[in-house]
């Protein structure tokens, strides 16, 4: 008989335990990761009481498999524009609470008589927030929909991007035992040269690619294909000297852009639940139950630090940023926890035998002890926030007000500002572009062309092949017209302004000088290269300028376009007068509502919410569903409502939070459509019910606007009166044949 590899069994020891604790923890409405940490260590080397882990380096390995595929699943979910959108905010926070946080670890270290280097590292440790550990939370706790929940995901992508410099910073003040201000900058100009690089690319080729292989694909090309794509990403950012989560949270930002977003999002799904089990119980089995106990008081002080230290930094770093009291402690409370990147920090003083051998494990029991607040302390954010608000003297919460007001006005794009920021991006994109056809293509030029041909040296050839791929981009990033709107009302309308016009002009020039002596240094060894170069652009730029424009316009519309894509085909609209947006919602098998009418369960007179479609579990769609229709086990819904209002409706459902992901069959149709009824219209005087939109057009009025005034999800019986504005949500199609049918029976 064969004997069993040790990693089966392991695996098999693993995942057994791990479900006893989480069906426990299940039974007892406790955050799953507890349940994992304590399988951790039930079978970690601590316990002797329980079988333990035999081969823990291949464990080692799955966790960090783990830790990979649940940053490529929050990268899906949490796409570059969403993080963009939340970029200003999350900055300043995750920059104020790491700078707050690097003191307080230093001062609590000295203050307990370690080290310099301890306390260092100290600081380090307790500086960054686990991404993985409060994305899990919040998804358990069904708040990944709020609107702090999406500034709490920027400033943890942030922190990370700052934990990779961070690790720099502490590797070279490790081993020189002073601060090298070069390779920090090093450092940094290499993380924003490949953040541009990926986005860039990645943007452009990715949803191009599976757009034109859609139909080849079935859920198991797909899945292959993502994990292939994410996986290659993490090796390429190891090897850039990132971080393999940081590689994998970009991947699924860029394929959240896609179309098939959604579609990934979900065979990805198993695959993440099952090595993000093994991550966090392989947290708890680096979890030493009797080193706690000997450090059981300093790991209760600096886990004390970090639960008051953090949400406070991270709140005073979010109301600085501008944002209102009562989200900015939501966020604060919401990120105080430590992980990943702590054991990261804790094991590279090990590994270069600057720190103690105690405080890895100090470091491993306060993200356990962290790890168990942090859902309650995100549950407490709400009620704490509002109780704060009430108890703050009035005059303060009025100075905070005016405060976030003012950072708003401060936001607000001028012309100047829009124009700067427009040359800014355009430079950066386009230097990055060209520096990487430089130094990726120009060395397979060179291994194409060989020792040369017709006498001359494959190096020039590789040379002039880099310098035609390099044109476009040139002519782009020097001579196109940026916000050519912009510039010209600057120019005309603001004299003193033109000093600057002029030198941002003479940057961009410069700067498509720079790249082409780096392009002579690299290819050319004779001093008139460049000179013959600048000429040839110019002859380039004078003879081809119309053929450049419209390549770069057709390069800049299919980049645009799928960057758009998915945003465009979604079927999912928010409602820009209110805080309202179609979500879905998966009923539990086991619901308590299962199987009653829309009449019975009363769903808009209870929790305001509307349901545009019922998609069947056998596949079948009812749109704009009737009171007599019901609701059964497994269906998806389509439910129009604000934040709030969907919270509800999934606390009485006892489902999954709605997750904004697009349905897959028969729901893509789904449109909003906004209309205004002119004095001669059919429909004036004609109540809701009776309007014929429900049954002729498939069609949900979801709002109206009247007299300055916004009804939201109106009552049936309500009137439709000459100039109202009506938000109708359904089949696109169907509504805009309903109107133009009116429209003909009024003429």
């Amino acid at each position: 008989m064969n004997e069993l590899p040790a990693l089966i069994a392991d695996l098999g020891l693993i995942l057994s335990v791990a479900a006893i604790t989480t069906i426990i923890f299940k039974k007892i409405k406790q955050p799953l990761v507890l349940g994992y940490i304590i399988a951790g260590v039930v079978v970690g080397p601590h316990i002797q009481l329980t079988p333990t882990v035999i081969d823990e380096a291949s464990i080692g390995v799955w966790s960090e498999l783990g830790v990979i595929f649940l940053l490529f699943s929050l990268g899906l979910e949490f796409s570059f524009k969403k993080v963009i959108k939340v970029g200003g905010t999350a900055g300043i926070t995750a920059l104020v609470t790491v700078a707050f946080m690097l003191a307080v670890g230093w001062f609590v270290g000295q203050a307990l008589g370690w080290g310099r280097m301890d306390s260092l590292f100290l600081g380090g440790i307790i500086s960054i927030s686990s991404t993985t550990i409060i994305a899990r939370a919040l998804d358990e706790l069904g708040l990944k929909t709020q609107v702090f929940a999406g500034i709490v995901v920027g400033v943890l992508v942030i922190e990370d991007i700052v934990a990779v410099l961070l690790l720099v910073l502490l590797s070279t003040l490790a081993i020189s035992q002073h601060f090298s201000g070069g390779d920090m900058l090093w450092e940094l100009g290499k993380l924003g040269f490949f953040l541009i690089l990926w986005f860039a690319m990645g943007i452009f080729l990715i949803p191009t690619l599976l757009q034109r292989t859609r139909k080849l694909m079935n859920d198991e090309t797909l899945l292959i294909v993502a994990v292939a794509l994410c996986l290659s990403m993490v090796v390429f950012a190891v090897n850039a000297g990132f971080s393999a989560a940081l590689g994998a949270f970009i991947m699924g930002a860029l394929l959240a852009e896609t179309v098939q977003a959604e579609r990934i999002e979900h065979l990805v799904k198993p695959v993440k639940d099952l090595f993000g089990a093994i991550f966090f119980v392989s947290v708890g089995m680096m979890l030493d139950p009797g080193m706690l106990f000997l450090h059981w008081k300093i790991v209760l002080l600096i886990s004390l630090v970090v639960v008051i230290g953090q949400p406070l930094s991270v709140t005073i770093g979010s109301l600085l940023a501008g944002e209102p009291l009562p989200r900015a402690v939501r966020v604060g409370l919401s990120l105080s926890q430590i992980g990943e990147f702590s054991y990261i920090i804790a094991t590279l003083g090990l590994t270069l035998n600057v720190t103690s051998k105690f405080l890895y494990p100090i470091a491993v029991g306060v993200s356990a002890v962290t790890t168990f607040t942090t859902p309650y302390m995100i549950k407490a954010s709400g009620p704490f926030a509002g109780w704060l608000e009430r108890v703050l003297p009035k005059r303060w919460t009025s100075a905070l007000d005016r405060y976030g007001q003012q950072a708003d006005q401060v936001k607000e794009t001028s012309s100047w500002r829009l124009l700067l920021r427009s040359y800014v991006i355009n430079l950066a994109v386009f230097a990055v572009l060209c520096l990487a056809t430089i130094f990726v293509m120009g060395p397979a030029f060179i291994v194409l062309f060989g020792k040369g041909f017709l006498g001359v040296n494959g190096h020039f050839w590789a040379g002039i092949a880099t310098f035609l791929v390099m044109l476009p981009l040139i002519w782009a990033m020097s001579l196109r017209r940026i916000a050519r709107n912009a510039y010209r009302a600057l120019w005309l309308n603001k004299r003193h302004l033109r000093g600057p016009l002029v030198v941002l002009e003479l940057v961009r020039l410069a700067a498509a000088v720079v790249v082409l002596a780096l392009l002579v240094n690299v290819f050319f060894s004779t001093g008139w290269a460049l000179l013959a170069l600048l000429v040839l652009v110019v002859i380039a730029t004078f003879m081809f300028r119309q053929r450049l424009h419209r390549f770069y316009l057709r390069m800049e519309a299919r980049f645009m376009r799928n960057l758009n894509e998915r945003e465009l085909s979604q079927r999912r609209t928010d409602l820009a007068p209110w805080d309202m947006h179609v979500a879905q919602v998966r009923m539990a098998m086991d619901s308590a509502l299962a199987g009653q009418s829309l009449a019975e369960l009363a769903l808009r007179e209870k929790y305001g919410v509307n349901i545009a479609l019922i998609e069947r579990s056998n596949g079948t769609t009812v749109p704009a569903p009737g009171h007599t229709d019901r609701l059964l086990p497994g269906d998806n819904l389509m439910v129009i409502g604000t934040d709030a209002q969907l919270a509800e409706l999934h606390r009485a459902l006892d489902a999954p939070r709605p997750s904004l992901a697009k349905p897959k069959m028969g729901k893509e149709d789904i449109r909003l459509r906004r209309y205004r009824i002119t004095p001669q219209s059919p429909l004036v005087g004609k109540s809701i019910r009776d309007s014929g939109l429900r049954e002729e057009a498939s069609a949900l009025v979801a709002g109206i606007e009247r007299a300055g005034q916004r009804i939201m999800n109106p009552e049936g019986n309500m009137v439709f009166r000459s100039r109202d504005v009506l938000w109708l949500v359904g089949n696109g199609v169907a509504i805009d044949n309903y109107m133009q049918e009116r429209k003909a029976a009024r003429e």
